[in-house]
């Protein structure tokens, strides 16, 4: 018999504002609120929470690493020794997602075991095996199987994509090794990026209590449907915890559940955010697109004609502001795929159609180029020496190409030092121009045509990236 947990859909909910009630209640005498019924809306709304608990609690589970003591009997699913009920604290949580045992969590409650040891809410505990995880996504799929291939219940999975900000969330997991904790909030943001948490970031932020031990677990809406997998807090906040949308996290164990690993596409470009700087010399606002720091040779983008300074805007028509979200919408493609990216370029709009190939596992490096003449040492330019570089000072730098100009000191408190240039540094070009000697640096720098900042292109840890460097700064002296 399916054991699909009850959805709350066809059940009438009538939410009044919280708002409005509390006010009511406010002013009300006290001798009157005593007395007061308490108004049927929260009644109802109290009674919807408690029916939603009670019918997802039993998909949630606890994960949690396998100790020495785990015996034969854990993994058949049999009921736990009674002379030693103790269970350690669990590492994490979960939620069952299909009748045949398939539970969704976090990759880093599983970290790198290939089996985890899963409790449910009816005390049975089971040897769950760890099918696949993507630490890109911070997505981890585990199997348990039962006793006589019974079902197990689990709970449906909605489309988060139609989350608004505001709406009620409930959040189910076991913090502290507390069992199928529940806590009640809303949606407080979408869409976050920047919490460095994964390559691929697009958060539901909610003020719903999350603790250690709730990662990997369910956030529910009121129709008892998963819409996201509670994975961070912020430590220094209170109320503000991070979810993995459903779409995300499906997507994702979808790929893990039939492959063992995810594939997604590949540009072969690195990129950056626009500054205000960058956005004026390239002549775009701040919010229009994402910055080409670095096309990779043979890679799908080299091959189509991307250029480093190119802006994207668009993917498919859908816009780009944060190398975050151009990330994203190229990882949602399969390999083979054909994307639409709409460009700019020297302040023209082109438009390329780029059939995407598999995403390395490895990271892709810029091909070296052909050995230059011996090295040229450097007068100090904008407070930054360089070098032509020669296999020892690419050895010295840790650097895998022999050839180019590197930064062998940076003058503290100088125009370069400000803009971040560090020792070390390879500059590629100077105002859009490629530069592979000294010379060639210093007329470029000489011949530029605004004396009031200077463009250039620099890589480091074999990682391309534009910076401006403005030669009137100078960061006052300090003792």
């Amino acid at each position: 018999m399916r054991q699909r947990i009850t959805s709350l859909k066809g059940r009438s909910i009538m939410i009044w504002s919280m708002a409005a009630l509390a006010v009511a209640f406010a002013a009300t005498p006290a001798f009157a609120k005593a007395k007061m019924t308490i108004p049927p809306a929260l009644l109802q709304l109290q009674d919807a929470f408690i029916a939603l608990a009670d019918d997802v609690k039993p998909a949630v589970v606890n994960i949690s690493p396998l100790t020495e003591e785990a015996d034969d009997s854990k993994s058949r699913g049999s009921q736990p020794d009674r002379q030693n009920p103790g269970t350690p604290p669990g590492t994490g949580s979960g939620v069952i997602i299909t009748e045949t045992g398939y539970i969704m969590t976090n990759n880093h409650v599983v970290g790198d075991a290939d089996e985890v040891e899963v409790r449910l809410s009816d005390k049975r505990t089971f040897t769950g095996k760890v099918v696949g995880r993507d630490g890109d996504t911070d997505v981890a799929v585990v199997k348990i199987e039962s006793k006589n291939k019974e079902p197990f219940p689990f709970v449906p999975i909605g489309d988060s994509s139609k989350l608004k900000v505001g709406q009620w969330v409930i959040a189910v997991g076991n913090p502290f090794g507390l069992d199928r904790t529940v806590t009640v909030g809303v949606v407080s943001g979408l869409g976050r990026e920047n919490v460095n948490l994964s390559r691929y970031e697009d958060y539901i932020q909610t003020d719903a209590s999350i603790n250690p031990g709730n990662s990997g677990g369910p956030l529910f809406n009121l129709n008892g449907e998963v819409i996201g997998i509670n994975t961070a807090i912020l430590n220094f906040a209170q109320g503000i915890g991070f979810a993995i949308p459903s779409n995300m996290a499906k997507e994702v164990a979808d790929q893990l559940i039939a492959h063992g690993n995810v594939v997604r596409g590949w540009l072969g470009i690195g990129i950056q955010q626009l500054t205000p700087e960058l956005s004026e010399e390239f002549g775009v606002k701040a919010t229009e697109g994402v910055l080409v720091n670095e096309v990779f040779s043979g890679d799908p983008a080299d091959k189509a004609g991307l250029q480093p300074g190119d802006i994207i805007t668009k993917v498919d028509d859908r816009e780009v502001s944060t190398p975050s979200t151009l990330a994203k919408l190229i990882a949602e493609h399969p390999p083979g795929q054909t994307v639409k990216l709409d460009v700019v370029r020297g302040g023209k709009s082109l438009h390329y159609n780029i059939q995407l190939s598999e995403r390395p596992q490895k990271p892709t490096t810029v091909k070296a180029t052909p050995p230059e003449p011996p090295p040229a040492h450097a007068e100090p330019v904008l407070g930054l020496m360089i070098d032509e570089l020669t296999p020892e000072l690419a050895d010295q730098y840790k650097l895998k190409t022999t050839s180019g100009i590197v930064v062998s000191k940076v003058i503290k408190g100088s125009p370069a030092d400000n803009a971040g240039v560090k020792e070390g540094d390879l500059i590629l070009e100077v105002e859009r121009t490629k530069v592979k000697t000294a010379k060639e640096f210093f007329e470029s720098v000489t011949h530029r045509s605004d004396e009031n900042k200077l463009l250039l292109r620099i890589s480091r840890e074999d990682r391309a990236f534009y910076i401006v460097v403005k030669p009137g700064e100078t960061a006052p002296d300090s003792n």
